[in-house]
């Protein structure tokens, strides 16, 4: 059973008994619950119904002591017990909100506007104020009115191009009219550089006990980084992908050269026939509006090849709307995220087994070789959409 479900079955049956039982009768059931649930469970049980954990283990040490029938025990009539804090300070609770709200609620100048709100230093703010209350009871307020930990979101996405619509709807008719042909479309991009060796990871997997895989205590960068730039191909047609993995910079013959490998190895196989390609990529890196180089080697690349070369660019800023990044890349990083990438071994082998349910292979090669940074200008038809054709016909 899992912990939620288990929590909502405790909560279910003590919501259902609370009306009968008295103070003691709680106590017990409670610590009986908590010691059939065994280690963890007065955590369980605390969450389930809201009691104090103290009072949960005098409840479950009162059962390991034994009860009896005859047992005399004065239970406090309804209301009774010691007043809450926010009924003996009435103050506190508002308190409370200013110091978490600085900005919208109380003083703009607080010195906790910018540093960490952890409850210990919200009871130490508090306790300057002349109220005495512990970091527990702080998060138990806070929960009550409606606050969590929360982390940051990424919901903004600064200014729009104007065209930003009519270029996903150029990008779907294209699309569809090569699909219609039976030519091949592929969505191509960089993935971010990692640094290889023996560095932490945030997955886990499992290991022996007490047998965990060592990594430096420090991740800090040696005179000479060992980095990885992995260039990613999806073919749109066919849950098949492929990742050429370079050791240099992420440059225009990088991605070109991912792309040839991809159709040498892959994409020629899957479209014999092909007398065209349509590459779906973003606006920046080696393959943006800015690397000029970039057309001048899909240029070379149509010549050997044959194909004719059509490229349509993703506007500016939508670059997470990208398809490879939710089809093949969020794989490789579920792949890899509880294994350290000790060497570009490693890194090629990680990629390289990425399997899905949905059918998905991935296919990865290392590319040693260094490349350029200033490579002679192209000419591009358009900014966003252009096409590259051969200036010669194909060799048998």
């Amino acid at each position: 059973m899992s912990m939620t479900m288990r929590i909502a079955l405790i909560r279910a049956k003590f919501l259902a008994l609370k009306p009968a039982m008295d103070e003691r009768l709680t106590r017990l059931w409670a610590g009986a619950e908590a010691q059939a649930i065994g280690e963890g469970g007065i955590t369980i049980v605390a969450e389930a119904t809201g009691m104090s954990r103290t009072t949960i283990r005098a409840g479950r040490d009162e059962l390991r002591r034994g009860v009896a029938v005859t047992d005399v025990v004065r239970v406090r009539r309804a209301g009774g017990g010691r007043p809450s804090i926010e009924d003996k300070v009435p103050g506190i609770v508002d308190a409370l909100e200013k110091l978490v709200e600085p900005v919208t609620r109380g003083d703009p100048e607080s010195p906790l506007r910018w540093t960490s709100k952890s409850t210990r230093r919200l009871s130490a703010e508090l306790g300057q104020q002349g109220f005495s209350i512990s970091p527990q009871k702080v998060g138990q307020l806070l929960h009550a009115r409606g606050y969590t930990l929360q982390g940051v979101e990424k919901p903004l996405e600064g200014a729009s191009h104007p065209n930003r619509n009519k270029q996903f709807e150029l990008i779907n008719r294209r699309v569809e009219a090569f699909q219609a042909r039976s030519a091949p479309v592929i969505s191509v991009d960089t993935r971010k550089k990692e640094l290889v060796g023996d560095l932490k990871s945030d997955g886990h997997e499992w290991q022996q006990d007490n047998k965990p895989m060592p990594t430096r205590v420090h991740d800090f960068i040696d005179d000479e980084p060992v980095k990885v730039i992995p260039y990613g191909v999806d073919d749109v047609a066919h849950s098949v992908g492929w990742v050429n993995i370079n050791i240099d910079h992420d440059a225009p013959a990088f991605g070109v050269r991912a792309i040839a490998e991809w159709w040498g190895y892959m994409g020629r196989r899957a479209h014999p026939e092909a007398k065209e390609l349509l590459i779906i990529t973003d606006g920046g890196g080696s393959s943006g509006t800015r690397a000029q180089g970039w057309q001048t080697e899909l240029q070379l690349l149509a010549d050997r090849t044959g194909l004719a070369i059509s490229v349509s660019q993703v506007p500016p800023g939508t670059r997470k709307w990208s398809r490879i990044e939710h089809r093949l890349f969020c794989h490789v990083t579920e792949n890899w995220r509880d294994h350290p990438l000790v060497d570009r071994k490693t890194v090629v082998q990680l990629i390289g087994s990425v399997r899905t349910t949905a059918g998905l292979v991935v296919k990865a090669k290392l590319d040693p070789c260094a490349y350029p940074t200033e490579v002679a200008d192209g000419e591009m038809e358009d900014e966003w959409n252009y096409t590259v054709h051969p200036r010669r016909e194909r060799q048998s």
